[in-house]
């Protein structure tokens, strides 16, 4: 058994071991004798051949070494060595660069979702070094793409790592294969021996919804095989769409490469607009008016994302226009026709609120009318009941004397 402290071919000093399982382990290490790199920490992966450990594992092993010698990205962590040991057991192992920081798997286990814009800029830096891996003859497919694999380093860049699932041939048809991958992050293509560029397309979209909604993608409910997710997140319309398209099931509905993904993210038009956009004159967004005070003129635009029915103002018609700065809505608490403001507020609050105020954004009027939506819930609808319960005594005390 290794032990800290143990040096392996006189130059690695093993620190401090990272992960063990059945196949193999990953240790932390010291390079003693490089005049050029002395004392640098390292990253040494061990397989020790036999017991559960087949020619499948060290196959695999094997091409893991040999990609990763022909690979040249700066945020790929860098072959080192490649070297086996015999001393009553054969041990094979792989030395690569070690890249302080945190996993996103530990930091998903420290109960940080992410944001949005995190998100995204995760999604962007993963995808530039896809097509760096796909673009190379013959393409390099990751094939494990999962939040233990993706570490923010101390200097604040992205990495993907662990390259021990790698497919540099593609499979030939009839042949043979060892199905790897992680369910709930693996696409089905996957599962039957076929791995393409929109297979690690697929695997980064499972693993972008587990940072955004803290549940594995196993754990979440499917339906047709599809991730159903957006429940769980609030979520701009446009990165919405662009996950779905990452994460389905259907292979000729993804993203066919990392390139036009990464377009895609960028511009926010889908591949599927694009003949639409061709024909179609394109409608110019409306701009942030919000605050402009022409609150009742129905001839000033408002953005499409906030219209709709608001529950908050409906359920708290008195309160609502506090922070909203609609004042008609203060009118809630005349008699006889306050419930009617109540109704008015209802339909045309989100217009008249986006219109009264400045907001900072569409995003921040939606969080606020949500705000006010759970207050409703938890606060209008009670006080209503209560309201009708009193009236309701009162009008039976009268009637009986």
């Amino acid at each position: 058994m290794l032990q800290v402290g143990d040096v392996l071919r006189d130059r690695y000093q093993l620190k401090q071991q990272l992960s063990e399982n059945p196949v193999h382990s990953t240790w932390l290490a010291e390079y003693l004798t490089a005049p050029d790199i002395s004392q640098k920490p390292v990253i040494i992966k061990l397989l020790a051949f036999g017991g559960q450990v087949h020619w499948d594992h060290l196959k695999l092993f094997e091409r893991e070494a040999q990609v990763l010698q022909n690979l040249n990205h700066p945020r790929i962590p860098q072959y080192r060595d490649y070297f086996s040991i015999d001393d009553r057991a054969l041990w094979f192992g792989l030395v690569e660069d070690y890249i302080p920081g945190l996993s996103l798997k530990e930091s998903l286990a420290r109960n940080k979702t992410l944001k949005e814009q995190e998100v995204r800029q995760i999604a962007i830096d993963i995808l530039e070094i896809l097509i760096y891996l796909h673009g190379l003859n013959p393409p390099v497919l990751h094939r494990d793409i999962k939040p233990s694999n993706i570490i923010i380093g101390e200097d604040k860049q992205v990495y993907l790592v662990d390259f021990g699932a790698v497919q540099s041939q593609p499979t030939a048809e009839g042949s043979t294969f060892t199905v790897v991958g992680t369910y709930g992050y693996t696409p089905m293509e996957q599962f039957g021996g076929r791995s393409v560029p929109a297979s690690d397309l697929y695997a980064l979209g499972a693993t972008l919804i587990h940072l955004l909604t803290g549940v594995a993608p196993a754990n979440l409910p499917q339906q047709n095989f599809r991730i159903q997710f957006t429940r769980r997140v609030s979520l701009s319309p446009s990165l919405t769409r662009w996950i779905e398209k990452l994460i389905e099931p259907d292979l000729e509905e993804r993203f066919p490469s990392a390139s036009q993904a990464l377009n895609a993210l960028k511009s926010g038009i889908m591949p599927d607009d694009a003949s639409s956009l061709a024909t179609q004159p394109l409608k110019p967004p409306i701009p942030n008016n919000s605050g402009c005070g022409k609150v009742y003129d129905p001839s000033v635009p408002v953005p499409d994302e906030i219209q709709g029915w608001n529950w908050g103002a409906f359920f708290l018609p008195g309160f609502w226009p506090l922070t909203n700065q609609v004042w008609m809505g203060l009118l809630a608490w005349t008699p006889y026709f306050g419930w009617l403001v109540g109704l008015a507020l209802g339909i045309k609050g989100n217009e008249w609120a986006w219109k009264s105020r400045r907001w900072r954004s569409i995003e921040h009027f939606k969080a606020h009318q949500r705000g006010w939506a759970i207050a409703g819930l938890f606060v209008g609808i009670p006080m209503a009941w209560i309201s009708l319960f009193v009236l309701t005594t009162l009008l039976q005390y009268w009637l009986h004397f």
